[in-house]
């Protein structure tokens, strides 16, 4: 029994491998079967495991397999990849099934041609849901929000938002957590939260119960600022209002989430100027997304070692100045860094602003110095072990005090720089702190070396 047990749960049912040879063998019946009881994001996972050429055959042989369900966990640009290969009737029919917020982000993937067949078919209030959508900049919350949610006044009972509800039936949205209420004008003015509406008793008015703290969300309002408020306020969902003030959708906390995950990867890759390596991207966009800033890289070093040529012929008179400088400006570089992630972080959590930025520098700068002595002192004396020079010791003592300071305050300062002029602090930052240390380090530690040793 315990042999077939083990059996059971190390066999194959999520093995890429074994999709791939019932594709291979053309069997659709068994590859039915087989993913039929698999949650739609773990089938996610697997489909975009395949090779375009695999997900090809697969849509050939399955096409029904691909449920609104999967289409709304897959990669963007996985979805933009098979869309063109399903049937114009099964992306209508996901597009109706699905939330607004999934089904404004698969239309968004589609070929103009492919959208306007897929808009034919669809029922009017789908469509004007979709073009409503699209009417607004991507990553603002006008385009993300879901356009439906239960909405009450307040002078309605308990009773009476139970049965408005019941009368709804397939109205409703499939997941909500509070029920909005509002004024004659639409605008929101307080919520009830479903498990409170459910423990009260039917003649209950909602004017007793409702909570008229509310905090709303613009529609035109940028999602990391939406992020933001969700964090800030612990909010599990929120209203989002138009220009007057009227409540027209809600964004929920699951939404918020995949924001939050999405921001964060995307300055993780900004602070190292890359972009994401999707499933479907090949090697020539790969090097296209990443050549651009490889060549600002460059040109920053060039600066660098133009700084190293104007003291060429102190390095040739001490050779022991080659086997230091590289060390102090290596740690230069490394401080700023840490600096940097601390601010470009601080900034996107609303941490640092300009009531603290002060602060923040006096403290970066502070640490700084006491790091650069520490490691000057460590620096100085592996010198003079070395090298048996105390003014090469001194030359190392000091430079690395001077690009340590350079380091921290540069790795506050430019990022919030930057985000005064208008720029994304994640975006370039880390090109012009890692110059600073650069340049920096170079010159104070031949700068001095040439004043002490010539």
């Amino acid at each position: 029994m315990t042999d077939i047990m083990s059996e059971t749960v190390t066999s194959p049912a999520r093995d890429i491998n074994f999709i791939i040879s019932l594709l291979e063998a053309g069997d659709a019946k068994d590859l039915r079967s087989y993913l039929a009881d698999i949650h739609p994001a773990d089938f996610a996972d697997q489909f975009e495991q395949l090779s375009n050429d695999q997900r090809e055959g697969f849509i050939a042989l399955t096409p029904e397999l691909i449920s609104a369900e999967v289409l709304a966990q897959l990669e963007d640009e996985v979805v933009e990849d098979i869309l063109p290969l399903l049937p114009s009737h099964q992306i209508a029919g996901a597009i109706t099934e699905l939330d607004n917020d999934d089904a404004t982000q698969i239309f968004e993937e589609m070929e103009d041609e492919q959208r306007s067949e897929i808009l034919e078919v669809l029922e009017p209030e789908d469509r004007a849901n979709l073009e409503a959508s699209l009417a607004f900049d991507e990553e603002t919350i006008g385009r993300l929000m879901q356009r439906e949610f239960v909405a009450a006044p307040p002078f309605w009972t308990v009773g009476d938002t139970i049965d408005h509800m019941r009368a709804t039936g397939e109205g409703l949205p499939d997941l909500f957590y509070n029920i909005w209420i509002v004024d004659t004008k639409f605008h929101p003015i307080g919520h009830i939260p479903v498990s409170t509406l459910m423990r009260n008793s039917r003649d209950t008015s909602l004017q007793t119960l409702m909570d008229d703290q509310v905090v709303t969300i613009a529609q035109n309002m940028d999602q990391e600022e939406a992020a933001y408020l969700f964090e800030k306020y612990h909010l599990i969902s929120s209203p989002v209002v138009d220009d007057d003030g009227r409540i027209s959708g809600i964004m929920t906390a699951d939404d918020i989430i995949d924001i939050i995950q999405d921001e964060n990867k995307e300055d993780m890759l900004a602070l190292a100027g890359v972009t994401e390596a999707g499933v479907t991207d090949t090697a020539f966009s790969t090097v296209k997304a990443r050549a651009p800033w490889l060549f600002i890289n460059l040109m920053t070093a060039i600066l660098a070692s133009f700084v190293i040529a104007m003291f060429e012929y102190t390095i040739t008179e001490f050779v022991q100045l080659a086997i230091l400088m590289p060390i102090v400006a290596s740690m230069g570089g490394n401080a700023g860094t840490q600096t940097l992630a601390v601010a470009v972080r601080s900034l996107a959590e609303r941490d640092l602003t300009s009531q603290t930025a002060w602060r923040a520098i006096r403290r970066e700068g502070v640490a700084a110095l006491f790091n650069g002595i520490i490691f000057a002192v460590a620096l100085a004396i592996i010198a003079y072990v070395w090298f048996g020079r105390q003014d090469i010791a001194i030359v190392a003592f000091i430079a690395m005090i001077i690009n340590h300071l350079f380091a921290g305050l540069a790795g506050i300062m430019v990022p919030l720089g930057l985000k005064k002029l208008g720029f994304d602090p994640a975006v370039s930052s880390s090109v012009f702190v890692t110059t600073v240390t650069d340049v920096v380090g170079f010159f104070a530690f031949l700068g001095f070396a040439a004043l002490m040793l010539l």
